[in-house]
């Protein structure tokens, strides 16, 4: 029993000798560092055939406004019109501002812009957030729809497509949800921030 104890004893110090061993027990990966800045979108290209939709009923109502005769009734092709217009600005406008989601992360905040134009907006201080998770299924079920969601009992979403999206846990209480491509990566990215958070930076100075 002894001569394989000092054996295995003997191994083990000969082991902790080797440099390279060493350094590959006390080095950390540096692949496996936090990025500055996290980005990550996410893309529902069905929202263009909505759009699409959206532009011809505004067409429509063009059509209707310059070749009709306006002789049969003003009030009844006046209200058709204006309800073409509006039908298909809405539908336009509520399809465009969805159709992709940007979602930056830095180390003070994370940022949601939607569509083009990046709006709606939404940007969430780091220190208003107690935890976030992975969440593997976001439906439009689950929120009652498309786009800029909001549930009382649950808290607010935006929801572009099905699948993986991250959750952010609130001190208020309520939750914010965005479908984003590798939310897994996002998540982690936002866990390492709350367990280093940025101290605050100097009081910006004010004039006399």
């Amino acid at each position: 029993m002894i001569a394989p104890l000092r054996f295995g004893a003997l191994y083990r110090a000969i082991l902790g000798t080797l440099p390279g061993m060493r350094q590959h027990v006390r080095k950390p990966r540096t692949d496996e560092r936090t990025p500055a800045v996290w980005t990550g979108r996410a893309t529902n290209r069905f929202q263009w055939v909505a759009a699409a939709a959206g532009a011809a009923c505004m067409a429509l109502g063009i059509t209707l406004a310059v070749e009709s005769a306006w002789t049969s009734g003003i009030a009844p092709l006046l209200m058709a019109v204006i309800g073409c217009v509006a039908a298909g600005l809405l539908v336009l406008f509520g399809t465009l501002a969805f159709v992709h989601v940007a979602v930056k992360v830095d180390d003070r905040a994370m940022e949601v812009r939607c569509g083009h134009i990046g709006v709606p907006r939404r940007r969430i201080p780091l220190s208003h957030v107690v935890g976030a998770d992975f969440e593997p299924s976001v439906t439009p079920r689950q929120w009652g729809g498309w786009g800029y969601r909001w549930r009382p009992e649950r808290g607010t979403a935006v929801v572009v497509r099905r699948g993986e999206g991250l959750v952010l846990r609130l001190g208020d209480g309520r939750t914010f949800t965005v479908t984003v491509d590798d939310a897994e990566s996002a998540v982690r990215v936002i866990r390492d921030r709350l367990a280093h958070p940025v101290p605050p930076g100097p009081p910006t100075p004010t004039g006399v």
